[in-house]
């Protein structure tokens, strides 16, 4: 590595002109420009050069020596800077980015949205090693005049990942992320309905689609899962559901068949007398018939081939968001159901009932398929009823209210 002087020759020939001030042969850069240039090769042997005004100096960011010296020792130390990377503005950056990522669609999807609609058009201009605090700082001052605490804390999530993605790959030196502070978001209450607005909900969907309400309150399914249920994952005798799969509905697809959320949310649920009852119903006045539907529940193996789902939409083809909008809206209304719930309250309806009448933690995370005991209980926290007994109670019904050797029998011996 050197410092180079880019207004005049290192090795001019004899008859060139020399510079009056400098007393040196100039180049055709001369007077334009910065003056001194660092060049080096990084860890890739990628040519790399950066210009200075000053020469001289302890500024790494204003002076080439000392930014030479700091390259050099980065090289030696093996954590040099990527500063080709770190000029890269942050929107191209963060599609390369999320095009690595290893998600499942629907997330995929809603990360391209929040980048789309509420970052690159703040921050998407600025070079990835020029982001500062401030930056995000007004950027976060600036969306939660349009996001709730909760969604902002979400997609200022994914700026925290993608730029300590970009520090673990050196484009840069320190991420910006740190001293920004986020609206507190307040404690979330899930709506829970009651028995009579679960039933009203059932009763007011379309008859065709009113097994899906005792589907979700009495087994605890996700709506994807709901809509993903074949005919032959229903074991009427063994009063069971197998859940495998979710139907996916994604911007611009057919919906599609594919994993579970979560790995543990491969289960087989217990089959209630009322949703067993509500099944049987819809399987006999709606008759299953195969349609074609392409199945990526194996991603190494995608593949379209014949199902069965349990429900469908009235053209015969699977229920998408858009269709499901529609049909859940007025049952909504019907149950006095606020508007903005969705049918994952009936989730909620059933993970409580189980706290209620005694299930543990971990019952009601296998039930519900959570990946972790710990999700299940920040989950639902609050629904677990306070033991009427305080300790002291219970020590004293395991041990009695007086011990077999009191002190004062002691000193009498």
């Amino acid at each position: 590595m050197s410092v180079y002087d880019r207004w005049h020759k290192t090795h001019p020939k004899p008859d060139e002109p020399v510079c009056r001030e400098h007393k040196r042969v100039p180049t055709l850069d001369h007077g334009q420009g910065e003056r001194w240039q660092v060049r080096w090769r990084d860890h890739n042997g990628k040519q790399c050069k950066r210009n200075f005004e000053r020469k001289a100096g302890a500024d790494p960011e204003r002076c080439a020596d000392a930014f030479d010296a700091k390259v050099q020792a980065g090289l030696d130390a093996g954590t040099s800077i990527d500063h080709a990377a770190g000029k890269t503005k942050l929107k191209d950056y963060a599609g390369i980015w999320r095009r690595d990522l290893l998600h499942r669609d629907s997330t995929v999807e809603r990360m391209a949205t929040v980048f789309r609609i509420h970052i690159d058009p703040v921050l998407g201009h600025l070079p990835m090693a020029q982001v500062r605090s401030s930056h995000l700082r007004a950027w976060v001052k600036n969306r939660s005049e349009v996001l709730a605490p909760s969604t902002l804390a979400v997609a200022y999530s994914y700026i925290v990942t993608l730029f300590n993605s970009a520090l673990i790959d050196r484009a840069i030196g320190l991420s910006p992320c740190l001293g920004v502070r986020l609206p507190d978001v307040e404690k979330h209450q899930h709506y829970i309905p009651t028995p009579d607005q679960v039933h009203t909900i059932a009763e007011t969907l379309t008859p065709r689609y009113s097994a899906i309400g005792y589907l979700a309150a009495g087994c605890g399914l996700r709506g994807g899962e709901i809509t993903g249920l074949e005919v032959d994952a229903i074991d009427f005798l063994r009063r069971e559901v197998d859940v495998r799969q979710q139907l996916v509905c994604l911007t611009g697809r057919r919906p599609f068949l594919a994993p579970t959320k979560t790995k543990t949310s491969v289960r087989t649920v217990e089959l209630p007398e009322v949703t067993g009852a509500a099944l049987a119903w819809h399987l006999k006045n709606y008759p299953p018939i195969e349609i074609e539907i392409d199945d990526h529940t194996d991603p190494r193996n995608p593949r379209r081939r014949m199902a069965k789902l349990v429900f469908l939409g009235r053209t015969k083809r699977p229920i998408s968001r858009s269709d499901w909008a529609h049909i859940w809206a007025p049952a909504r209304d019907a149950a006095g159901i606020p508007n903005g719930i969705g049918l994952h309250c009936l989730r909620h309806y059933f993970a409580t009932l189980l706290i209620h009448n005694g299930a543990s933690v971990k019952t009601v995370q296998m039930a519900l398929g959570h990946a972790t005991p710990t999700i299940t209980l920040n989950t639902y926290v609050g629904e677990w009823p306070e033991p009427h007994e305080k300790t002291r109670s219970i020590v004293d019904s395991a041990l009695g209210s007086v011990p077999r050797l009191c002190p004062e029998k002691t000193a009498e011996k």
